[in-house]
């Protein structure tokens, strides 16, 4: 394996598998005694996941001139913004339930495209001051992010079973995310080495990374 690709997967991917854990138990906590403040707790979780999902990238991308500080907030902010929008559409029976088919399956669609593009997004315009022309960064996070989610599903989705026990949903729960958090950092690791080293397009003002 490729030595940046596999300090990335070992970065990231063991950043969001611990980042992971952080809304994960804030969600078993705050939903057996106070399921009104889910969704906050869940927000303010999730933007410890980013942060550090973004510390532990920018353990990599410091080496290629990224600013870690700004790299960490960005995906802070990011990942805050995908909790909120993702748990507060697809977490709300109430809120989907009363809306029309058409509006239901417009919304999903779109939430879903932003929780998946907001990551990558709001990263990129960091990473434009090292390469110049970040979209295939993006590009590679939706599909990145989008296969990870599908890999938690699948295998959660048919362990976790009613009247389990708490502490079980949650060791379901972190399992996916470790292979969620592999899945993850593998296919944005290839995009990785292939951006960084790929050459800078003429005229742009971006040096290629040392």
């Amino acid at each position: 394996m490729d030595a940046l690709l596999r300090r990335w997967v070992l970065w990231a991917g063991g950043g969001e598998a611990v980042g992971f854990a952080v809304p994960a138990l804030a969600g078993a906590a705050v939903g057996a005694v106070r399921p009104g403040l889910l969704l906050p707790a869940l927000v303010v979780a999730g933007a410890g996941e980013g942060a550090v999902l973004g510390w532990a990238q920018s353990r990599v991308l410091r080496r290629v001139g990224v600013d870690p500080a700004r790299w960490t907030a960005l995906t802070s902010a990011a990942a805050a913004v995908a909790w909120l929008l993702g748990m507060g559409w697809f977490g709300s029976d109430r809120l989907r339930g009363s809306a029309p088919v058409p509006l239901l399956v417009a919304g999903s669609v779109l939430v879903g495209a932003v929780v998946l593009l907001s990551i990558g997004t709001a990263q990129a315009g960091e990473l434009r001051r090292v390469v110049g022309r970040p979209r295939p960064w993006v590009v590679a996070n939706v599909l990145a992010w989008g296969a990870g989610l599908t890999v938690f599903g699948l295998v959660t989705t048919p362990l976790w079973q009613p009247g389990q026990a708490g502490g079980v949903v949650l060791a379901i729960g972190l399992l996916g995310g470790v292979l969620m958090a592999g899945t993850m950092a593998l296919v944005t690791g290839a995009a990785l080495v292939r951006l960084l080293r790929s050459p800078v397009p003429t005229g742009s003002d971006e040096g290629h990374p040392r």
